[in-house]
């Protein structure tokens, strides 16, 4: 695992602060992550990412830090966390950070010094006009929120720019001294034992403008990244988040002599964005068209699915008219959206509980070619709480048991960063870690069990997969995955009404071997005449009958 170990892994989301206080005071931390282990061990989670534990206003939720080498007091000490790694790889699971560091607090000593000083050493730390800048109401992350990218400092008597928040000014990482601090950061935790980054904001991070004001990326510093971190420890990663076109995409991986030679994990957003108009649509045709529009990519290289993350669901890549059946589905009401291109819900009441729906949409994320990325509370099917602001909304604390706080915390409720969600069906009295824990059939259990199988399935993440279009009505997607293992049949039924396929020839002599499926089908399975429930799914082994055993990978240096 730990030369491919991102390849092969389950990797879990998770807030410290809204996933288990362990001392009372309202707030979870790392101590309470700690005592969670081996529910996360149990439910088949080999990496955990964890949004950002940095000093922090925490005014976008712990993205505008304001000390990028210590722990938030509210959630530990840096000797807690040194417990948290070791605990973490007792149980064979690794720690990942979220690197954020296109931007600071306007808190930060770094921007105070900056805004006090025309001559201090960090004023040329971040971004400053003299004048108004032409482009200062365009380019806003947060249009429903910002209305301008640019703010007059009157400290500074000048203008700073900011891609997000205005309390969150952008560092300039045209200045050799701001690039090398970011290598010493990451080079800090590396020492400490993380596994890698996800790169918060990676467009904006890279992005340069010329002599004419025009943006351009500059992926330069992104390769230097990726040697830093190699030269620290080898087995580490960068995750990018990285919204953009196919093309450049590619860019972002990097190619030396077909490796990935700067991140070798992108966030799959396009893909991402195809099964939510797929399951709106209960259509599978974005989702075969992104299969075959996706670029190849390099050696080593990995996609990150997700279905739901700690923002909104990004629509902003889809028509208007595809945005709109999207919305209509999932997000009818205003207040469900964010942004002019999101929802800002959990995906459990975006299928109205339906938990053919869910297992079916987590199915499909499963099988898709890359490393799945869970949202923490998604295993339970928890809601949202569309009274709270913005992406607040799906930041809710944990739910664990039936106890007050719905056992994130014994303090009062007043205490608390966000109140847990009460309201039926998706309040902490009946939706809980404990209640489903005790429900041999629940979301919970069902979870666990193909998270299990996934890791028994080593084809999916690093396999060849292929739409099968001519098996299936437009309603069905049926995909086949091939590696060196051997060979796995995807079918999932997108519409209410079941259907029957047949399968193309396949090439030896198959013979099929249920591995997980909606229902029982039964163990005879003929390729063709394949029966699929509505909402149903099915993965199949085609074992070759002329060999006695699967397979094993290639273990030569060349392959590693």
């Amino acid at each position: 695992m730990s030369r491919r170990w991102y390849r092969n892994g389950v990797i879990y989301s998770l807030d410290v602060s809204r996933f288990q206080d362990s001392n009372g005071d309202g707030i979870g931390d790392l101590r309470g992550l700690i005592g969670r282990f081996d529910y996360l061990s149990r439910l088949g989670v080999n990496t955990i990412w964890l949004n950002p534990i940095h000093p922090s206003p925490m005014r976008d939720g712990g993205y505008d830090v304001t000390d990028h080498y210590a722990i938030h007091p509210r959630l530990g000490s840096m000797g807690d966390f040194a417990e948290l790694l070791d605990e973490a790889d007792e149980r064979g699971i690794r720690v990942m950070l979220d690197l954020v560091v296109n931007h600071t607090s306007d808190q930060h000593p770094w921007f105070q010094a900056a805004r006090a000083d025309h001559a201090s050493p960090y004023r040329d730390w971040y971004v400053w006009s003299d004048t108004e800048p032409p482009d200062r109401f365009e380019g806003q992350v947060f249009p429903d929120v910002e209305t301008e990218t640019w703010t007059y400092d009157e400290a500074a008597d000048a203008w700073y720019r900011h891609r997000f928040y205005a309390f969150e000014p952008d560092l300039n990482v045209d200045n050799p001294a701001v690039r090398t601090e970011i290598l010493r950061i990451v080079q800090f935790w590396l020492r400490l034992g993380v596994s890698g980054f996800r790169v918060d904001a990676a467009p904006f991070l890279i992005e340069h403008f010329d002599a004419d004001g025009r943006p351009f990326s500059d992926f330069r510093f992104l390769r230097e990244l990726r040697e830093t971190i190699s030269w620290r420890r080898g087995d580490a990663v960068l995750l990018a988040e990285a919204n953009v076109s196919d093309t450049e995409l590619l860019e972002y991986f990097g190619s030396d002599d077909g490796h990935a030679s700067r991140v070798p994990m992108v966030f799959a957003f396009r893909l991402n964005q195809a099964i939510m108009l797929a399951l709106a649509r209960q259509d599978a045709t974005a989702i075969r068209q992104v299969f075959t529009e996706l670029p190849d990519l390099p050696r080593h290289a990995q996609w990150a699915t997700f279905l739901r993350n700690h923002d909104e669901v990004d629509l902003g890549r889809l028509t208007a008219a595809e945005r709109e059946d999207v919305f209509r589905a999932f997000g009818p009401e205003p207040h469900m959206r964010l942004y002019r291109r999101g929802i800002r819900r959990r995906l459990a009441p975006m299928l109205n509980g339906d938990r053919r729906r869910l297992e079916l949409a987590y199915s499909l994320q499963l099988s898709m070619p890359g490393t799945p990325v869970i949202r923490y509370g998604d295993e339970i099917g928890m809601g949202e709480n569309l009274d709270l602001p913005e992406r607040e909304a799906i930041r809710t604390p944990m739910q664990w048991d039936e106890t007050p706080g719905g056992g994130f915390s014994t303090a009062a409720a007043h205490r608390l960063p966000v109140p847990p969600i009460t309201d039926e069906p998706y309040g902490y009295p009946t939706l809980n870690v404990a209640a489903q824990r005790r429900d041999p059939v629940s979301l919970l259990t069902w979870f666990e069990r193909m998270l299990h199988t996934l890791r028994e399935c080593e084809e999916i993440s690093g396999g060849h997969h292929e739409i099968l279009s001519d098996a299936c009505p437009p309603h069905v997607l049926v995909h086949l995955v091939t590696a060196p293992e051997g060979r796995l049949l995807f079918l999932h039924n997108l519409a209410d009404r079941p259907c029957r396929l047949a399968i193309p020839a396949q090439p030896g002599d198959p013979y099929p071997i249920a591995v997980a499926a909606d229902s029982d089908y039964g163990d005879d399975i003929d390729l063709n005449d394949l029966e699929l429930n509505g909402y149903g799914y099915r993965w199949i082994r085609l074992r070759d009958t002329r060999t006695s055993a699967v397979t094993a990978w290639p273990t030569a240096a060349s392959d590693l």
